[in-house]
């Protein structure tokens, strides 16, 4: 990994500018309004301000990337759907028919797809990115889910995305997923990352039943005990991933390398931030949680990366849907960030000291 493009990656990640949270926390006090009064949108306009290092931060194309891959895990029927799905689903994506292709339109994002291993072909289209690390991972409950090449690679391919899109001009990147079984493998590294039992993590993901939870929660109670030695965040990776868990991990730490926000969609999202997380704590400052997950494991997910979500709307469908809703919510903040007068500028007296 020495000089690779993941070691220089993680050299360049550091922590947002105090400075800068402080100067964008006095305009917040300048504006015409009373200190505190629009909540959350303040706190998310400070800090998209300090990551940007401006008082006039940008939210210009917004660019959702929706990586696809397959897991191996499905050998042991976590899953009612086939894993031929997500190569559908993929062409689904592609012909502009999912709910994140509605939703992204809605939010005025930009939408990529990226193949990063599905298992089946993916009927050919210009608009697929096809970036295939492998044609799905390994059962994990019996060997790592990849190599620690593959591993890498995922992680480079997502910091290759970052790339493509900061020389794009795209201010704002959101993160989504789309992969038969994946709902296992975050549970699996939820519950490594957090010490969690996997009776508390382990959801029903895409609809399983009684029988199909079950199955889940003791795949992921041997994967746990055959890989109980990975404990680093690369490990963990490759022994518990997916190539679009990766792939989403590699945006998260790319973009915090070059001073990029991220939208983190819901749980499965969620544990390639907390891992990125835990390849270096600063990744967090550059994160915003969209939504809250119903997912058992997700709030777990949220303490580990420390964020309370934008919204909370029941969503669990994944395809970085809760992402391209949070967008209009970061635009908003920003708008009345940069776009509203201040006490000196609008003649508006300010609230006297000493007064409640």
């Amino acid at each position: 990994m020495s000089n690779s493009l993941l070691e220089i990656t993680l050299s360049r990640i550091r922590l947002v500018d105090e400075q800068w949270l402080e100067r964008a926390r006095a305009r917040q006090l300048a504006l015409t309004k009373p200190p505190g009064s629009l909540g959350r949108l303040e706190e998310i306009a400070n800090r998209l301000a300090a990551i940007q290092e401006t008082l006039t931060p940008s939210v210009e194309r917004p660019r959702i990337l929706v990586f696809a891959a397959d897991h191996g895990v499905c050998a042991e029927r976590v899953n009612p759907y086939p894993q031929a799905v997500t190569a559908q689903m993929v062409a689904n994506f592609l012909r502009g028919g999912a709910a994140i292709n509605a939703l992204a339109n809605a939010a005025g994002a930009e939408l990529r797809v990226v193949d990063a291993g599905a298992a089946h072909d993916i009927e050919g289209s210009a608009d697929l990115i096809s970036r295939p690390i492998g044609r799905g991972t390994k059962n994990f409950c019996e060997q790592p889910a990849m190599s620690r090449e593959e591993a890498q690679a995922s992680l480079e391919l997502g910091i290759e995305m970052v790339e493509a899109a900061a020389a794009d001009g795209c201010a704002l990147l959101a993160i989504g997923e789309m992969g038969i079984g994946n709902t296992t493998a975050a549970s699996a590294i939820t519950a490594a990352i957090t010490g969690a039992e996997p009776a508390g993590v382990v959801g029903r993901g895409t609809g399983a039943d009684d029988a199909g939870l079950a199955r889940k929660r003791s795949a992921v109670e041997r994967a746990l005990a055959l890989h109980a030695h990975a404990n680093e965040p690369f490990d963990v990776l490759a022994c518990l991933g997916g190539f679009e868990i990766g792939a989403m991990c590699g945006v998260a730490l790319g973009a915090a390398a070059i001073r990029r926000a991220v939208v983190v969609d819901g749980f499965i999202a969620s544990a390639a931030a907390a891992l990125a997380v835990r390849f270096n704590r600063a990744v967090t400052d550059y994160l915003f949680a969209a939504h809250l997950s119903p997912e058992p494991g997700h709030a777990a997910l949220m303490r580990e990366i420390g964020h309370r979500p934008l919204l909370d709307l029941e969503m669990r469908l994944g395809e970085g849907t809760g992402a391209a809703l949070a967008i209009p919510v970061i635009r908003a903040a920003v708008a009345a960030f940069t776009g509203m007068a201040t006490f000196e500028s609008a003649g508006v007296s300010e609230r006297a000291e000493g007064t409640s």
